[in-house]
This record gives structure tokens, C-alpha cells and sequence, in this order.
């Protein structure tokens, strides 16, 4: 069942898969998933992502990463920001801060997708897509 919200989704997939301690989740493959996983594995909160699959059917692989011997998550919380219904964007002097810095919020800014430090770096704002520590 396709949605219409990719990226809810997406976090949706990946909130689950830890949940059940899977060790890939499988996505549809958009533009902006892809910008959103290649933050993730940047950030070091996923292992990997790989696309894979052809026109309609193309999806990416994510790796999900887990600490200890009890495979406990790296990833303990994602959380929508921006909704289809109510988007929330912020300028650069109100970026987010998310857990005094150590989560992250990813922005959707007009120079791609990032992280909130590197658009409080590089001076711009954008929209708020989701929260995650």
C-alpha cells in the first residue's frame, strides 16, 4: 500500500524494524527518502543504504544499527515534524536544537537536505521534516 506521506512512512518502516530488532528494512525509493537515509548513515544512525529495484518496484535497503551485546537501537526515537497537513519551517536563528544537541533534526532546505547543525553552519533555514536521537 503506497502513502501518500513518503517520509511518515519511511519512519514508520524504520520505528518498526528496530522495534522487531530487524537487521534491514526495505523503503520506496524517492528523492527525498534517499536524502533522508544518506543524513541517517552520515550521522552514523543507520550501518548502510542501498537502492535497488527498477522504475515503480525501486526501493532502498537500510541497514539499521544496534550497540551491545543486547542489540539495543541506536535509533530510539523518530518523530514527525512537518506534516502534509501542517508544515513547520523554521529560520535559521530558530533552528531546532533537538536534545541539547544530541539528536538531530533534518531540514529540507533550498541546498538539499541536511541536518540542523549544518544548516545553522552553513546560515540558511528550511523545513522541519522529523526529530531523531
Amino acid at each position: 500500500m503506497a502513502s501518500n506521506d513518503t517520509i511518515s512512512d519511511m519512519l514508520t518502516r524504520i520505528r518498526n524494524a528496530t522495534l522487531a530488532r530487524h537487521q534491514t528494512v526495505d523503503i520506496p525509493s524517492t528523492k527525498m527518502t534517499r536524502s533522508i537515509a544518506t543524513v541517517l548513515k552520515e550521522e552514523g544512525f543507520i550501518a548502510d543504504s542501498a537502492d535497488g529495484g527498477e522504475g515503480i518496484d525501486r526501493k532502498i535497503t537500510i541497514t539499521l544499527k544496534y550497540k551491545g551485546k543486547t542489540r539495543q537501537p541506536i535509533i530510539t526515537k523518530l518523530s514527525r515534524v512537518s506534516k502534509p497537513g501542517l508544515r513547520v519551517y523554521s529560520n535559521r536563528k530558530e533552528l531546532p536544537r533537538v536534545l541539547g544537541g544530541i539528536g538531530i533534526a533534518i531540514i529540507s532546505t533550498s541546498s538539499g537536505v541536511m541536518t540542523d547543525r549544518d544548516a545553522r553552519r552553513q546560515g540558511i533555514g528550511g523545513e522541519v521534516l522529523c526529530y531523531i536521537y
